[in-house]
């Protein structure tokens, strides 16, 4: 008997979960579909504020230090005699 009673819960807990899973996730995508297409919005019009032919520098590579000596060394071109 408690076998069936164990199986009887198992079974209405999933047959839950199911129900609650298919109200809940909708709400859920249609939330982060509205978020992503808010962003996508947002960096359009942060474009178009720049006016046309300006010229935008995101990031600069650090230049290095002309003190500094190469670490290898000087390159010898040579030629190999037979």
């Amino acid at each position: 008997m408690a076998l069936l009673k164990f199986i009887f819960i198992t079974i209405l807990v999933l047959w839950l979960i199911r129900m609650l899973i298919r109200l809940i996730l909708p709400m859920l995508f249609n939330n982060l579909a509205s978020k992503m297409q808010s962003q996508a919005t947002g960096q359009q019009q942060q474009r178009r504020q720049r006016p046309e032919g300006s010229i935008s520098i995101d990031y600069m590579p650090p230049r290095p230090d002309q003190s500094k000596t190469d670490k290898l060394g000087d390159f010898v071109d040579y030629e190999e005699v037979k």
